[in-house]
């Protein structure tokens, strides 16, 4: 699957923002599921790539200067290999046992995974427990917040994308299991359409395999990785803080056609 990728992000403040600095992943990385054929960011200024801990590539993008706006654009060209199951990562997956605000798992998560997974460790065990996850939390736009943690989704029994990766992780760390957050794009049935999307991996029989709780699917086909982290602020394709501008407002749009 080849595909043409516009994501656009405008910020728009009452009055002038005094300086801002915004941490950008907006940028995927080739590997055996994807490969990015060309990619670019178009910014107010120069910005050289960096990699983060998780293995991202990371722009920051600092801005000394008073603005009352900011736009963002990446592009580029990707094929994606739906065929490829699998990542065998670069790095150790012990990092992602750790728990955050975000994914830590109570009483009420542990004992929800043990009863799906029991003993079981593997990706059959894991693939339940994402079944049984999108039936407790019914997809519901505007249950949550993006501050919103994975027992307060779980006992709102409702959430998004961002809600049902994080219960999963919280569930699959209270295992044993190494799993982390993924941010980026996902293409619908009729793949006129590319929306940002989460879900998760996580470390099975040495490799890192894909669920995506909110669609039910353990392929990772139609799914365009931007970046990985231990919950939604380590891989969130845009975060950032700025002194002053008062309200603030956001326009963002995603567009995909098939080359």
């Amino acid at each position: 699957m080849k595909l043409s990728i516009r994501h656009d992000t405008t910020y728009s403040y009452a009055s002038d923002v005094c300086n801002s600095i915004q941490f950008l992943r907006l940028t995927p990385r080739s590997s055996e599921r994807q490969r990015i054929d060309a990619w670019q960011l178009d910014l107010p200024c120069e910005v050289k790539g960096q990699i983060d801990p998780y293995g991202n590539i990371l722009h920051v993008l600092t801005l000394d200067k008073p603005h009352g706006h900011l736009a963002l654009t990446a592009s580029g060209q990707v094929e994606i290999d739906p065929e490829c199951e699998q990542e065998a990562g670069d790095q150790s997956p012990l990092p992602f046992l750790r728990g955050s605000h975000l994914t830590q798992a109570d009483d009420t998560l542990k004992a929800f995974a043990n009863r799906h997974c029991g003993e079981h460790r593997d990706r059959a065990a894991l693939t339940g427990l994402m079944q049984g996850l999108a039936e407790h939390m019914p997809y519901s736009p505007g249950a949550t917040s993006v501050g919103t943690t994975a027992i307060e989704a779980f006992s709102g029994a409702a959430g998004v994308c961002q809600d049902h990766t994080h219960a999963f992780l919280a569930c699959a760390r209270s295992l044993g299991i190494p799993a982390r957050y993924v941010s980026g794009y996902l293409c619908t049935e009729d793949e006129q359409h590319l929306a940002s999307h989460a879900w998760a991996e996580a470390w099975v029989d040495g490799a890192w395999y894909s669920f995506d709780i909110t669609n039910r699917l353990t392929r990772p086909e139609r799914h365009l990785k931007l970046a990985v982290g231990l919950d939604y602020l380590d891989a969130c394709p845009v975060r950032g803080v700025r002194r002053g501008g008062g309200a603030e407002s956001l326009q963002a749009s995603v567009h995909v056609h098939r080359q």
